[in-house]
C-alpha cells in the first residue's frame, strides 16, 4: 500500500490567546487558532481580501511553550499535519479538521508586531529556552538564548 503525505505549513496571526489544558493522564494540550489572510482576483477583475481561520493543537512541551509565549494577535509559523476527528454532542454527530502542530516558530516581537525580534523556534525538542539581556553598551539590548548546555548563544552570531 502506498504511503500518503500529510504536511501543512501555515503562517498567520493568533485569533485568541492559547488555551492550555491537561488530559486526565497528565499530558498538556494547547489549542489556538490562526487567521490566514489572502488576496485573490474576483470575477470583476478587482482584488479581493479573504481570511481563513484554522484551528491548531499543540501537545506536550510544545503546547506549554505556545501557551507561555504566544498571545492574541502574535504572528506564528506552524508546521504540522492535518487531522480530522468526530464525536457526538447533544445527540448530534460533529466533526472537525484541525492541524496538529509539530513545530511552532514565534514571529515578530513580544508585542506581536513589527520586525522579527529573534525568532523563538519552539519545536518538539525538550530544550528549554531562557532569555536574558547581554551586557553590551551603546547598542540596543541583545537577547541571548541559553541552550541545555548552559553555553550562551549570541543571536548576532547566527548567520540568518
Amino acid at each position: 500500500m502506498a504511503r500518503s503525505f500529510n504536511q501543512v505549513i501555515l503562517m498567520g496571526n493568533l485569533t485568541r490567546d492559547p488555551e492550555l489544558r491537561t488530559t486526565p493522564n497528565g499530558t498538556s494540550v494547547c489549542s489556538f487558532s490562526l487567521a490566514l489572510n489572502r488576496s485573490y482576483k474576483g470575477s470583476d477583475g478587482n482584488w479581493q481580501e479573504a481570511t481563513d481561520f484554522i484551528d491548531i493543537v499543540a501537545w506536550g512541551p510544545l503546547g506549554e511553550r505556545v501557551a507561555q509565549y504566544l498571545t492574541k494577535g502574535r504572528a506564528a509559523l506552524v508546521n504540522g499535519r492535518m487531522q480530522s476527528r468526530s464525536w457526538e454532542q447533544d445527540g448530534q454527530k460533529r466533526s472537525k479538521v484541525e492541524v496538529v502542530a509539530q513545530d511552532v516558530t514565534f514571529l515578530g516581537g513580544p508585542g506581536g508586531g513589527g520586525a522579527p525580534a529573534g525568532n523563538d523556534d519552539m519545536d518538539q525538542t525538550p530544550a528549554p529556552a531562557k532569555a536574558k539581556p547581554s551586557a553590551k553598551k551603546g547598542k540596543q539590548e541583545d537577547v541571548v538564548i541559553e541552550d541545555i548546555g548552559d553555553e550562551p548563544i549570541n543571536l548576532d552570531d547566527i548567520p540568518f
